[in-house]
């Protein structure tokens, strides 16, 4: 085995070692550090991916030390997430706290200066969030993770149905039981049907096998809902 060979397995083997390392930090620290991040998840986040990188590509590095580096960070924000939970002084000085930018309607300089948030960035959130009229707005918060989340006032509230005097349907999640044209026996027995159950239920709906459904789902009043594997229309056939 030739230098350039024995360089490439190297380099695989590192790549191995890293996301190996990298998968189980990242499971050790949960969900939130794969969803929105405060600025220490992005810190910490930023960090051990440098780490990694730095350990799969560059040979001159010790892959042991690369590999304790990240697996020092993971412990050091896992540390920190569980002593967040119980010591508020604490999650806010590594969490932050939230920001209010509009308050009563009225944009607060103060609060956008804190959040180093110009006027233009902040229209822009609004209109992503669907308001193109800031007067139409009570508050508006950037979060800790950078999110804007935004309360309308009053008369700008969508209606819901307690205000209509309307009743409104039990609501729960839906089984799969049938994905890609396969059925899924499992989430079957979850609900407490069967096979045979499914095939009848089918058949009343004209389809005789698996082949064209691409998901069939039972919803908590044990009604099927089955969507098939249609091609759609191709884009130019209507824009062209």
């Amino acid at each position: 085995m030739d230098f350039k060979a024995i360089e490439v397995l190297d380099v695989v083997v590192r790549s191995l070692l890293s996301l190996v390392t990298l998968f189980l930090v990242t499971k050790m620290l949960g969900k939130k550090q794969v969803s929105q991040l405060s600025l220490f998840d992005y810190v910490i986040g930023i960090s051990i991916g440098n780490f990694a990188a730095e350990m799969s590509i560059n040979l001159e590095t010790n892959y042991i030390n690369g590999t304790v580096a990240v697996i020092i960070f993971g412990l050091v924000a896992y540390a920190v997430s569980l002593l967040s939970m119980k010591s508020i002084i604490l999650r806010r000085f590594f969490m932050g706290v939230p920001t209010i930018l509009i308050e009563h309607g009225k944009l607060l300089v103060e609060g956008l200066k804190k959040v180093k948030f110009d006027i233009n960035e902040l229209l822009e959130e609004c209109r992503i969030k669907g308001y193109f009229d800031i007067s139409e707005i009570e508050y508006a918060i950037m979060e800790t993770n950078g999110t804007v989340s935004i309360l309308p006032k009053g008369d700008y509230k969508p209606v819901t149905m307690k205000d209509m005097n309307l009743k409104a349907g039990k609501q729960g999640l839906c089984a799969n039981v049938i994905i890609d044209g396969k059925m899924m026996k499992n989430n079957l027995e979850n609900i407490n049907k069967d096979e045979n159950w499914l095939e009848k239920e089918l058949k009343v709906k004209g389809y005789k096998s698996l082949d064209n459904i691409l998901l069939a789902t039972v919803d908590m009043n044990e009604k099927l809902v089955i969507y098939e594997k249609n091609r759609g229309i191709n884009p130019t056939d209507v824009l062209e």
